[in-house]
């Protein structure tokens, strides 16, 4: 599932969510996960992250000793800054669960569980993998999206 609204989009180099794709989070994305996920008995939706293949301007990112307070509840304190496209992807998703596990605690999507990944630029809005950039990065508004896939994960066994 794909947000597909343009107006819907990640500014450039930016993890924070636009009003228009957090309007579509609460009144569209919400009951469609939670139709989907009665539906097909599923209990984890993953979160994945974009961007386009703009380089993140920033030298040095923090998410390898900020990421795991700034995931946790106390963790809006925390400013993360991306050393790359596949932070800024992570920071992306990272903030639309954190938005997800709000509206949760609203009696919205019972027993969900939520998990952040990053696809960084390497996956196109249609699947494929990105081609090598000839000359130039360029912008592309449709790369800096969020996709939602629904899994229904089993227990975990430990293998010896």
């Amino acid at each position: 599932m794909l947000i597909k609204d343009e107006n819907s989009r990640f500014d450039p180099g930016s993890a924070v969510i636009p009003t228009t794709m957090l309007d579509y989070i609460k009144n569209q994305l919400v009951p469609d996960i939670e139709k989907t996920t009665k539906s097909y008995n599923i209990n984890t939706v993953e979160i994945i992250g974009h961007t386009d293949e703009q380089p993140v301007s920033v030298i040095s990112g923090n998410l390898d000793s900020n990421l795991e307070i700034a995931a946790s509840p106390e963790g809006s304190v925390i400013t993360l800054k991306a050393g790359s496209n596949a932070d800024l992807g992570l920071m992306r998703s990272l903030a639309v669960v954190k938005e997800l596990l709000k509206i949760q605690q609203q009696n919205k999507m019972p027993g969900i569980k939520f998990r952040a990944y990053s696809a960084a630029q390497l996956i196109l809005p249609n699947g494929e993998f990105a081609p090598i950039p000839q000359e130039k990065r360029q912008p592309e508004s449709k790369r800096r999206r969020i996709e939602i896939r629904f899994t229904r994960l089993g227990e975990v066994r430990e293998v010896k």
